[in-house]
């Protein structure tokens, strides 16, 4: 494929399910970079979670991943030269009591990662895990709004709260910008980071208090 044939194309399927997953490798048979960033999480006290829900997330969160790569790495491993990049979170080093599902599921993605990279021993191939903070996507900046009206405070004094009562380990003190999270993934799936295999990648601002 020449330079000017490179487009970008969506493909509509859902990823934690078997169906979508088959149906998104018909459409794409080979990919050179994977990047697993399929997740939901939900904000739930432990004895409330239900089984449906416990499988549900474990399906989006870690399945889709293990369904892709089981299909991707192979052939990566073939060619010679690949990469796949599971987006895992703190949360899967500091289980947050409020949603010890999503942490579960974040802790079991660096397990994957760590034994696929296993598998790559001597190739050009790697498998790493790239663990996000707090970040501003979509989705924290509709539940900071939210928070806004619902407590008549500004965005600002809702971020503020937050890293004051549920994250006070963080050494930035905010939110992420989904672009400082990219770059590191942009960083990991270039020829730049042949040497790192098998790695756990931190972009959490600090929220993690441990020196490895």
């Amino acid at each position: 494929m020449s330079k000017s044939e490179f487009g970008i194309a969506g493909i509509a399927a859902d990823l934690g399910t078997l169906a979508g997953v088959e149906a998104m490798i018909q459409q794409v048979p080979e990919v050179d970079i994977l990047v697993n960033n399929l997740g939901i999480y939900s904000s739930q006290a432990f004895a409330d979670i239900s089984d449906e829900t416990w499988l549900n997330i474990l399906d989006v969160n870690v399945m889709s991943g293990i369904r892709l790569s089981r299909h991707y790495l192979p052939l990566m491993l073939k060619q010679d030269w690949g990469r796949i990049i599971f987006i895992s979170s703190e949360s899967g080093l500091n289980i947050p009591a409020e949603m010890i599902h999503y942490g579960v599921t974040k802790t079991a993605q660096l397990a994957v990662s760590r034994g696929l990279a296993e598998t790559t021993m001597g190739s050009q191939v790697t498998v790493n895990a790239v663990l996000p903070g707090p970040t501003r996507s979509e989705g924290v900046e509709d539940f900071i709004q939210g928070l806004s009206k619902e407590q008549h405070l500004s965005p600002e004094q809702v971020e503020r709260e937050f890293f004051t009562k549920m994250r006070p380990s963080s050494l930035i003190q905010r939110f992420a910008a989904t672009s400082e999270v990219a770059a590191l993934v942009a960083f990991v799936a270039s020829p730049l980071a042949s040497a790192i295999n098998g790695a756990a990648l931190r972009v959490e601002g600090g929220v993690v208090r441990s020196i490895i």
